[in-house]
């Protein structure tokens, strides 16, 4: 039984594609400390202009954008809250909405690919992370749209109107300013997609981008700037890889007892039905998002709950995208909320004033996830061209 467990712990982060996390981690923060962040949101401001609710919206752009380049949630509120929030707030926003509404909208980062959980869920599950994360293309518009009419809604009822005109110039500015950020998700997704590398590969090669974007070409990354980030990042990897050990190991105790079959059975004795076993599915991954962190809730459960929903027909990948989505939820339901615990600690308010003003757009992620899951070809059609 000892040497089941520490093979199973070895096994669970002696794989190559396990590469793929650290490298996407610090290219994230090499393009966030480069001055990536800044662009994007001008980027996001001149492409919205003056409609209601301006601000918010470019808030919810500007974390699709960052997103696409960081695969982080806690890292997309960091970034962009800390920019967008004193905007918000000096053109009229309530500063606890501004706050609840970065901490929703930040939950994009991990579904816009690249993402971290597509990677861990691809890694655990032996799924394609390429795949994945064409797929999350489609989940991540249907999320971003959600919340702006929300944001929309919301505005209308406090008359916020956005100061700045649209202009085609301004946003050919803004565009061509930010053209090397830009490029760098195209040649993630188009490098991994287009079948010259590999999602691992693709890891490295945003790293590397990352580094000579942020200091020959936008030059705001220092060398000392860039050894503390490799430091940070050094330690946030291996308190990873030591949660991922021992929660594979016990996913492998799981399988080995028959777990699987007895949630299967569980879940069946009640309903056999696509959408009644998706639901259940969601309220599972919801209770334990509130109190377990995402990397061993993904490498515990997503093989179990896969085996599960494969009987009632769901496609892995879309199960992936699914758990993506439960997950980016997870994100801001305390107690075990990060996105929150980054709001807060930004903005001082605290962690119950943020969840009680961010509630709107939590009840619109619940929303996309029902969509996404009942809507297959929302994740899947990118596939089936």
């Amino acid at each position: 039984t000892v040497n089941f467990v520490a093979q199973s712990c070895y096994s669970g982060i002696a794989s190559f594609t396990n590469l793929a996390l650290p490298f996407f981690m610090i290219s994230g923060t090499i393009m966030e400390t480069g001055g990536l962040s800044k662009r994007l949101v001008r980027v996001a401001n001149s492409l919205v202009g003056g409609v209601t609710g301006s601000l918010g919206m470019v808030t919810i752009i500007a974390c699709m954008f960052f997103g696409a380049v960081s695969g982080s949630a806690p890292a997309t509120v960091a970034a962009i809250g800390s920019i967008m929030i004193p905007m918000m707030v000096q053109d009229g926003y309530n500063k606890y909405y501004a706050t609840g509404l970065i901490c929703c909208a930040g939950g994009l980062g991990v579904i816009v690919p690249p993402s971290y959980p597509m990677v861990l869920y691809g890694v655990t599950c032996n799924v394609s992370v390429g795949d994945l994360f064409m797929c999350g293309i489609g989940p991540a518009l249907v999320v971003g749209g959600i919340l702006m009419i929300i944001n929309y809604i919301y505005c209308s009822k406090h008359n916020l109107r956005g100061s700045n005109e649209f202009s085609v110039k301004n946003v050919g500015e803004s565009l061509w300013d930010a053209k090397w950020a830009l490029v760098m998700p195209v040649i993630i997704l188009g490098g991994i997609y287009g079948g010259f590398f590999t999602a691992t590969e693709a890891a490295v090669v945003a790293a590397v981008y990352g580094i000579i974007v942020g200091l020959f070409l936008y030059r705001e990354l220092k060398l000392d700037a860039l050894w503390k980030i490799f430091k940070d990042n050094t330690a946030f990897i291996a308190g990873t890889m030591f949660v991922m050990a021992p929660a594979k190991a016990t996913g492998s105790i799981f399988a080995y007892l028959g777990i699987t079959d007895i949630v299967g059975g569980f879940m069946f004795a009640i309903s056999r039905n696509y959408y009644v076993v998706l639901f259940m599915i969601f309220i599972i991954m919801f209770i334990v998002g509130m109190f377990v962190q995402t990397t061993p809730a993904i490498v515990i459960l997503a093989p179990t709950l896969l085996a599960v929903v494969q009987k009632v027909g769901v496609d892995p990948i879309h199960f992936g995208i699914i758990m993506t989505l439960a997950l980016a939820i997870a994100f801001v339901t305390p107690p075990v909320a990060l996105n929150l615990f980054v709001g807060s600690s930004m903005t001082g308010i605290s962690i119950d004033k943020i969840t009680r003003a961010a509630w709107p757009f939590l009840i619109g992620l619940i929303i996309s996830f029902f969509i996404v899951a009942y809507i297959p070809s929302i994740s899947l059609f990118i596939l089936h061209r």
